[in-house]
């Protein structure tokens, strides 16, 4: 069954956005080493230090996150059934 329009629109564009961060990613981190440095192409993308501090932070992040709900989790106390 399809998606009504709302979900769909939204659907397609987290979709497009993944595909165009993908995109970006990859030409900034594969391509754009082997450009000389004084080409145009190198005014469209931050210094590559980004390129690695970016993903390092939002993974620890993640795992920060991750961890604190495990923790919560773990540690709550269960409450009983009393039927």
């Amino acid at each position: 069954m399809p998606a009504p329009g709302l979900d769909q629109a939204a659907g397609w564009g987290l979709v497009s956005l993944a595909g165009f961060l993908f995109t970006y990613y990859s030409i900034w981190v594969i391509v754009l080493p082997f450009v000389e440095p004084d080409q145009v192409i190198h005014h469209f993308f931050l210094p590559r230090i980004y390129a690695i501090a970016g993903p390092l932070l939002a993974g620890v992040t993640a795992l920060a996150l991750i961890s604190v709900f495990v923790l919560y989790v773990t540690f709550t106390p269960k409450k009983s059934k009393q039927s």
